[in-house]
């Protein structure tokens, strides 16, 4: 059965081979799978958002009352805001329109929202008495 041995042989290479290049698709880096969804994060609230608000890591909202959303953090835990994300946030505010997004919407929001947010200062040393 020599034969059969070098056709087991080879279906074992082509099995080998066939596995090697399914593990080398699943295995996207993280990293790029990241920047798109923080790349499409950023397209979301480019459309919806930056009619008022500053939306990147520098400048000024147009809107008096928008807050940069790099600020966000500061009011509100970012991962705290998927679920307004998806219901409709509403504002206090009269002149901000009610939003809805899918899910993986919010994802790449959330995503966006962290990548850009101000860092806060480290604490001042206290002087030692």
């Amino acid at each position: 059965m020599p034969g059969g041995f070098a056709f087991h042989r080879r279906g074992g290479m082509a099995g080998i081979l066939v596995a090697t290049l399914l593990l080398g698709l699943a295995a996207t880096p993280v990293g790029a799978a990241e920047k798109d969804l923080t790349d499409k994060g950023k397209v979301l609230v480019e459309k919806n958002c930056s009619r008022c608000h500053a939306i990147g890591k520098e400048g000024d909202s147009t809107h008096p009352e928008a807050p940069p959303v790099r600020t966000l953090s500061s009011r509100y835990p970012i991962d705290d805001l998927a679920e307004s994300l998806a219901e409709g946030i509403v504002s206090g505010h009269p002149d901000m329109p009610i939003f809805v997004f899918s899910p993986t919407d919010v994802e790449a929001i959330i995503e966006y929202l962290k990548s850009i947010q101000d860092q806060p200062s480290p604490p001042a040393e206290q002087p030692k008495q």
